[in-house]
């Protein structure tokens, strides 16, 4: 399997890119190769993206309808261009460039989801968006401080969701809907989902509702030689007459207390007011708990089950936003404004292997935004230009429980108990200049202006030296770039560009016990952790039937957060728990540097056929003497190689996923590439992995359709870098579709 994966890699992965896949339910062919998209998230307006020179991917509706995958994250991974982390069934953690968790930005319909208490490690916000109502997904790739401020260093990932249709006949309501059932084996999923849309010509509803069950996931039964007991699940820890009990597993190859079930509910409502249009956005998230299925399967030196329970509430997500496109002016050719209000709630809780002390830990972020953005063309230069404000919230309880008694008691708080906030104030402006049919220049400039306070009431659990953290910021961003079309079907780009992302209540104010024996501590000294980054790209598209291209980019980081050993009252240990912990921190290295490259290459063989493949490689490192370390979330080279089909009826994909292997040379045994869950727990190992997949799907009639997907069909275990979860094995899945 190793060699096959390096000849992928090596042969194939640097040259090859993706094409349109089809779906049921679309119109597409594969005879010829898309030329450019339009897309949105790069200037928050529509543009062409020949012009533009950033790399951006979008995964229209189509194509999300024929991935037909059971969360937003399993939607990336499946594009070839986003990793996805996972610690348990319930997440997905994207990884884009090198970049995780905070030092990503997600946008839904235009409000930033990414908050106060957005953390460093691995996040899961991902999978509260519902791909079943995507219109579309766009990655926008590298640094993008510019339009959105903090937080976009590796990139953007922007989900539209869909909107509602206005009636194109006078005196007719317009209803249509859409709907379907799905069952994936390995999963046991069991989701279904309806949405409804009805239009007058003033005023149009949409409304949509997923359900979704799963089970206890089931990995691949195919080990590898040299690891094969790496991930087995042997046993599980279940309460019997009182007691915590280490149960034998009697198969292995189920990852039991995976399962869980999500609730996704959208309302919009489209209508206009003389020249005004208004849409009103209203989105609603809610999981049952979620177990933290790495945790569960920590033992200690002899063997024993560190954790009873260990799982997450019920993960709550409720936006409400306000959306107004306003006519054109003399100061602008298009407006728009976007009023939100977002309130998330998660919460972790744990108990040690029989203990009776069940520890609960309650996060609510409320965040309000205003984003207010101009578009305005005068000749051949194209402005866009507009103004942010963010405010978040934080508000951290916890609790002890004693299972057997219900007593309860008191317990160290995440977060500041006397409450935490956040501000920030933006304004940006960028231009698009059409210097003649061969050039065109980019540029942009923003000004960002943070503020954090974090109040530490009790101090009883850690005596830290300080009551309080108030921090003010200002950061200033900025880019330029060139797009060249020499000739027919050529595109050059180069861009130099900056991001930054200010430090957050978690960075700066959180306790975490992160898991292999250490403790993260407070740090109120942090400042931002900035980058610049360049990028050279180039594509070459011949006669609509063959494209190729490749991005080559380098960002060095200054300030880079990362955690690092530390000490407290000047102890580097500390108990907490009830166990002997080395305490950590969260700091500011002086400098680190990334690069990598990315390449791509489509074919359109003959009327019904299109050849596609993709890699990318990212190379990390933090500077330091003797020898510059590893930087985490580095993921090792990673791509897709399929074949697409488009026979009438019936579209069908096959296709391969490949990892390479990540080696202890490129770990970080300091943060948070969770070697403790590789092959190689004391070093960090995981190996290389390839899987081969097939996907059709058939049009019955003009109001029905079915789909037929089997995923890893050699049932190859195997781990996604830093994940502590294992990989679905071979999975069936079967859709039913239906619309009016």
């Amino acid at each position: 399997m190793k060699n096959i994966v390096l000849l992928i890699s090596c042969v194939l992965g640097p040259y090859f890119g993706q094409a349109q896949e089809k779906v049921p339910l679309s119109k597409d062919t594969a005879s010829e190769i898309k030329l450019n998209e339009i897309t949105v998230s790069a200037t928050r307006f529509k543009e062409n993206s020949i012009f533009l020179p950033q790399k951006v991917v979008s995964i229209n509706a189509a194509k999300i309808a024929a991935y037909n995958q059971q969360t937003t994250a399993e939607l990336l991974s499946q594009s070839g261009e986003v990793l996805i982390q996972k610690s348990q069934l319930g997440g997905g953690s994207p990884i884009i460039r090198g970049f995780e968790a905070n030092k990503i930005l997600i946008v839904v319909d235009g409000v930033r989801m990414n908050n106060a208490i957005f953390r460093g490690g691995h996040l899961q916000n991902v999978i509260t968006i519902d791909n079943a109502v995507l219109d579309k997904t766009e990655v926008l790739f590298g640094p993008s401080s510019v339009i959105y401020g903090s937080d976009a260093l590796g990139g953007v990932l922007s989900f539209y969701t869909k909107d509602p249709v206005l009636s194109s006949t006078a005196g007719k309501t317009a209803v249509s809907g859409n709907a379907f059932v799905r069952y994936a084996s390995a999963y046991n999923e069991k989701t279904g989902h309806i949405d409804l849309n009805i239009g007058s010509q003033k005023i149009a509803s949409l409304t949509s509702i997923t359900v979704s069950d799963f089970g206890n996931l089931e990995q691949g039964s195919k080990y590898y030689a040299q690891f094969p007991n790496w991930g087995k699940r042997n046993f599980y820890v279940q309460r019997i007459n009182g007691v915590d009990s280490m149960v034998a597993n009697t198969n292995p190859d189920k990852q039991i207390a995976t399962g869980y079930t999500q609730y996704d509910l959208l309302q919009k409502l489209l209508f206009k007011t003389g020249q005004v249009q208004h849409r009103l956005n209203f989105q609603f998230s809610t999981t049952s708990d979620i177990n933290r299925y790495d945790r569960l399967t920590d033992v200690n030196a002899a063997g024993i089950a560190r954790s009873a329970e260990w799982y997450y509430g019920p993960q709550k997500r409720l936006l409400t936003a306000w959306n107004i496109s306003i006519p054109s002016t003399n100061f602008y050719n298009k407006a728009q404004i976007v009023a939100a209000y977002q309130d998330v709630e998660e919460s972790r809780h744990n108990r040690n292997y029989r203990s009776s002390i069940l520890n609960h830990r309650q996060e609510r972020v409320k965040i309000g935004s205003l984003n207010a953005d101009f578009f305005k063309k005068m000749g051949q230069v194209e402005v866009n230009y507009g103004a942010e404000i963010t405010y978040n919230k934080v508000n951290s309880t916890a609790y002890v429980e004693n299972i057997i008694t219900g007593a309860r008691s008191g317990l160290d708080t995440r977060y500041p108990d006397g409450g935490s906030s956040t501000q920030s104030y933006a304004a940006y402006t960028t231009g698009l200049y059409k210097i003649s049919r061969y050039f065109t220049v980019n540029g942009g400039l923003r000004f960002t202006h943070n503020r954090l306070d974090a109040n530490f009431n009790d101090k009883t659990f850690f005596p830290f030296p300080f009551d309080n953290i108030e921090q003010q910021t200002d950061a200033v961003s900025g880019n330029l770039g060139i797009v060249a079309l020499p000739g027919e079907g050529w595109k050059l780009s180069a861009l130099v560009g900056t991001g930054f992302r200010t430090p957050n209540v978690d960075d700066m104010s959180k306790v975490f016990e992160s898991g292999n024996g250490t403790l993260i501590v407070p740090n109120p000294n942090l400042e931002p952790e900035k980058t610049i980054s360049y990028e050279v790209g180039v594509s070459k598209t011949v006669t609509k039937k063959f494209s190729a291209g490749a991005t080559i980019w380098y960002s060095n980081l200054n300030n880079a957060l990362t955690t690092d050993f530390s000490s407290l009252n000047g102890s580097p240990t500390v108990m907490y728990n009830g166990t002997t912990s080395r305490v950590v921190t969260v700091i500011n290295m002086k400098k680190a540097y990334s690069w990598g490259v990315s390449a791509n290459v489509n074919a359109a063989l003959g009327k019904h056929l299109t050849f596609t493949s993709l890699f990318n490689y990212t190379y990390g490192r933090i500077k330091e003497r003797p020898q510059d370390y590893p930087l985490d979330h580095v993921p090792p080279g990673f791509g897709k190689t399929s074949i697409v089909g488009s026979f009438g009826k019936l579209n069908i994909e096959l296709f391969a996923l490949y990892h390479a292997a990540k080696d202890s040379a490129n770990y970080n045994l300091r943060g948070e590439d969770n070697q403790q869950y590789s092959a190689d727990p004391v070093r960090g190992y995981y190996p290389s992995w390839a899987t081969a997949n097939f996907r059709a799907g058939y049009r019955i009639n003009k109001y029905a359709a079915f789909q037929l997907a089997v995923e890893n069909i050699f049932d190859k275990y195997y781990r996604v870098f830093a994940s502590g979860l294992g990989a679905p094995g071979r999975n069936f899945v079967l859709t039913i579709r239906g619309n009016f």
